[in-house]
């Protein structure tokens, strides 16, 4: 069993020892102990009246809010009496005001371990700030839920910097919160004063499932620690005409659209699934209606993505995969979504969730997965060296 960040302050007064002054905590509904205690009544319990305000990250304190650009409110907690702001609001960043009488900010965020996937740009973000206002970032460290040992996907190219991508890391970065808080930290050049309280335990081959923990929604369409498994690839159709399954049970494990028979599309994909390492997942033919978000009230066919093998799925290749037979299949009715995409104004989604041109322009004329991954794999070998230092776990 291993012991969160949380749990091991909750326990040990050394550790809360080095919570100095006034206190901030960024933090959301899965900001829970082993016993499922939410982190500010903790916090309340053990600081007191040193604890004084509360920060929310995308989909706001309380992890109600939808996706891309859907703000939160500023207000006054009616139950904890100290104000709540939002990172992502008129600003993604603390301002000066904000952080005005802290001494220690506290982050306590659970993350999925995907670039696009913003907690960690927040808390980019805040160390920076933090940096220029001399005050001392703690990180309350949890599990990455698709382990520590895997990374996919391209590095993300300077020039597609934005809030779905604050470094130039692949999708999955392969690093816990706190591991990735010290890469930013030694990246940018923070000269922040940061400490990262570690999971005891906790081994860079754990998934989810290893860990013996509840799994709470870090943010409202990732309902099952599945859907973390998934939405490294998943995630991409944002970008596009089809559903992700937003408005649905299963978000982003099930990709559909209303031009697509599912059974004669996943049929069809018989001839080409070799390309891909297929033994670690289960396609199977699904019929959707998505209750809001793309094609609300419109029946969709397409394919609901089961992993059956976690250590070996590599949900890039999947979703990539299944993007190009989605466009060979949908031809002229498959779309690249337009629509202002996270704050990135003038950039279609798919190049920033991307983080380079490249893949788009390889679905749109059906390239090979050879191609593909000769292409993901650049920049991998710098990466996992810049990362040996900062590792936390083994």
């Amino acid at each position: 069993m291993i012991k969160i960040g949380l749990d091991r302050l909750r326990d040990d007064a050394s550790l809360q020892n080095k919570i100095t002054g006034n206190i901030a905590l960024l933090c959301h509904s899965a900001s829970v102990d082993s016993n499922l205690k939410v982190a500010p009544i903790l916090f309340k319990e053990i600081f007191g009246d040193r604890f004084k305000k509360l920060f929310g990250p995308q989909h706001g304190f309380v992890s109600d809010v939808q996706d891309n650009m859907v703000e939160t409110d500023h207000y006054t907690h009616p139950f904890f009496q100290v104000p709540v702001y939002s990172l992502y609001s008129e600003t993604r960043k603390p301002t000066k005001e904000m952080l005005e009488g802290i001494d220690t900010f506290v982050v306590d965020l659970q993350d999925v371990g995907t670039r696009v996937y913003t907690y960690i740009t927040t808390v980019t973000y805040l160390l920076e700030e933090c940096s220029k206002q001399g005050i001392k970032v703690v990180i309350l460290d949890r599990p990455n839920p698709v382990g520590l040992e895997k990374i996919e996907g391209n590095i993300l190219e300077t020039e597609f910097r934005s809030f779905v991508g604050a470094l130039e890391i692949p999708q999955r970065h392969a690093l816990s919160m706190g591991e990735y808080a010290k890469y930013a930290k030694k990246k940018l050049g923070f000269s922040v004063e940061l400490e990262v309280i570690e999971v005891q335990g906790l081994t860079r081959s754990m998934f989810w499932q290893d860990t013996g923990l509840e799994w709470i929604n870090p943010s409202p369409n990732l309902p099952t620690p599945q859907g973390a498994h998934t939405f490294c690839g998943t995630v991409l159709y944002e970008g596009t005409s089809l559903s992700e399954g937003r408005g649905t049970t299963r978000a982003l494990e099930v990709i559909g659209h209303p031009a697509i028979e599912a059974y004669s599309f996943v049929e069809g994909l018989s001839d080409t699934l070799d390309e891909i390492d297929n033994n670690s997942f289960i396609l199977r033919p699904v019929n959707f209606m998505p209750t809001f978000n793309k094609h609300a009230g419109v029946a969709c066919g397409g394919v609901h993505i089961h992993v059956t093998d976690p250590a070996k799925f590599n949900s890039w290749h999947v979703s990539q995969y299944l993007c190009r037979e989605f466009k060979r299949v949908l031809g002229d009715k498959f779309e690249w979504d337009k629509k202002d995409y996270e704050y990135a104004f003038g950039n279609l989604a798919i190049d920033l969730i991307n983080g380079s041109l490249f893949v788009k322009e390889w679905v749109e004329r059906l390239g090979s997965m050879d191609e593909l991954i000769s292409f993901e794999k650049k920049g991998h070998k710098q990466y996992l060296e810049e990362i040996k230092d900062i590792k936390i776990y083994k």
